[in-house]
């Protein structure tokens, strides 16, 4: 099986935090790889910027080294890795100050080309840059803006921000990223329920029971400790990449793949998630901070250690109990967990359905397994539909729990390609399905703020839990307090 290669229009790509971590590992990588695809149409081309000194020269060795290091080139590539090299230029430009625009102006070609700046920069930074573009005569019909999460740090900061943003550029042409939404997986999700007649008869709370949603790292906070410190895990994951996962999940089916049908389909499921304030939150939320422990067969600090302080309360784990409150899903307990230092690195979605409501079978007295649909987002992508079936062999009609797997590396060996590669490529098309709009990610912060304001109310620190281990305990009886366990048939 091959892929059909659709190639892009040719574009300026501005990455400003050029020499940043998020630019070497993935941004440059996922452009260098849709390159070797040929994908891109001449005359394209790419500036990095930042505040760091560099000629051309130098900074295309620094990007070499990255594609090297973190782009999974093979040998032999080096023709095709020398091509897109000279795709590369570099500008030092003060983002908030008068230095540099000239010269990134200069590299620019003209009005009529499709130009994106992406700004792998703090949010602090989005509006200046935006009005630095204006001010200097960069933003044309065909430019567009990408910007990284997390926008903001609370609903009042966000609508700043997109308020700066707004007033440059258009909303049709801000691109707000989520790197999950590109992830296969996910998009499968929407064909999975949307284009089978299977499973969306059957995608409501009386043949559903629960949702459970698990974004586990095995990394402590690493170099970021400065910026985790002052968000944690609530800010950092939760309100953006799993209440995204969910909003796909819960969504109707939109009348088309419309970037705005769909869009407007997940900012209902953002107006329906039942609130969580003070009232409720000891009840059905849970944050932790992990300890020194054993991770991936090594000891690890503590999350103090690895900040070097002798105090924060900053979560580094949260796990919450979400209802939808709406027809399909009224009744129906969404599970989110997300945590670093966990064992394992894995991020999944898991629909359990309902029991069998007579069991005609002979069973262990849990009785008969529900059937679980089990979506892995990463890594090992891929679905896995667990059944009951009968065990081979005479002897009585004994059941046995098996997956109906479908791996996407064995499916569609060498035709998974990174998120990044196709979001950058949905930039230049101008096709914004898979980005957030405005609305989203305010609706999503009105969700998130009374959260974190309740936890100061409460005065609770986070619970301390092991590192290596699933958390505080207080997240397993979380669910296990509703009859149901965290998902753990990994295999």
């Amino acid at each position: 099986m091959t892929s059909r290669i659709i190639k892009v229009e040719p574009f300026d790509l501005v990455v400003f935090g050029g020499t940043g971590d998020l630019a070497y590992r993935k941004l440059f990588p996922a452009l260098f790889h849709r390159d070797a695809d040929e994908q891109f149409t001449e005359p394209t081309r790419i500036v990095g910027v930042s505040r760091r000194p560099l000629d051309s020269e130098e900074f295309r060795a620094s990007v070499k080294d990255a594609l090297w290091k973190f782009g999974g080139v093979k040998d032999g590539a080096e023709p095709v890795v020398e091509r897109f090299l000279q795709r590369i230029d570099y500008a030092a430009v003060d983002a908030t100050g008068d230095n540099g625009w000239d010269k990134l102006k200069a590299l620019l070609d003209g009005d009529d080309k499709v130009r994106a700046f992406y700004l792998a920069t703090g949010p602090d930074l989005f509006g200046p840059i935006a009005k630095k573009l204006a001010a200097n005569g960069l933003v044309t019909a065909k430019a567009r803006i990408i910007v990284e999460k997390p926008i903001g740090k609370d609903a009042a900061s966000a609508a700043a921000i997109n308020d700066e943003l707004g007033s440059v550029f258009a909303e049709n042409r801000i691109f707000r990223i989520d790197h999950y939404l590109g992830k296969e997986t996910v998009q499968n999700l929407m064909a999975l329920r949307f284009a089978n007649a299977l499973f969306e008869p059957l995608w409501n709370a009386a043949h559903i029971d629960h949702v459970q949603i698990t974004v586990a790292e095995t990394l402590g906070v690493e170099g970021r400790g400065a910026y985790y410190d002052g968000a944690g895990a609530l800010r950092d994951m939760m309100q953006n990449h799993m209440l995204q996962l969910l909003c796909l999940v819960a969504i109707e089916p939109p009348r088309s793949l419309d970037a705005d049908a769909l869009r407007d389909e997940k900012l209902k499921v953002l107006k329906s998630l039942e609130p969580i304030t003070a009232a409720n939150a000891a009840a059905v939320t849970v944050r932790g901070q992990y300890r020194a422990g054993m991770a991936e067969g090594k000891s690890v600090p503590s999350y103090l250690d690895d900040l070097g302080k002798e105090a924060s309360d900053t979560e580094t784990f949260v796990a919450l109990k979400i209802g939808v409150a709406n027809w399909r899903w009224a009744g129906v307990p969404f599970f989110l967990r997300t945590g670093k230092r966990l064992p394992q690195r894995f991020s999944e979605i898991v629909v359990g359905f309902r029991r069998v409501p007579h069991a005609i079978f002979e069973s262990n007295s849990d009785g008969i397994p529900a059937n679980r649909l089990v979506i892995r987002v990463q890594p090992d992508e891929g679905i896995k539909l667990w059944l009951m079936i009968k065990e081979p062999g005479a002897g009585g009609m004994r059941l046995k729990h098996v997956p109906l797997d479908m791996s996407f590396a064995k499916a569609f060996a060498g035709l998974s390609i990174d998120a990044y590669e196709r979001l950058l490529m949905d930039v230049v098309r101008g096709n914004a399905t898979l980005f957030m709009r405005r609305d989203e990610v305010e609706a999503a912060w009105r969700f998130i703020d009374p959260i974190r304001e309740a936890w100061a109310q409460i005065r609770e620190p986070p619970r301390p839990y092991a590192a290596g281990s699933w958390g505080p305990a207080a997240s397993i009886a979380l669910i296990e307090r509703d009859g149901r366990t965290w998902n753990e048939e990994f295999e």
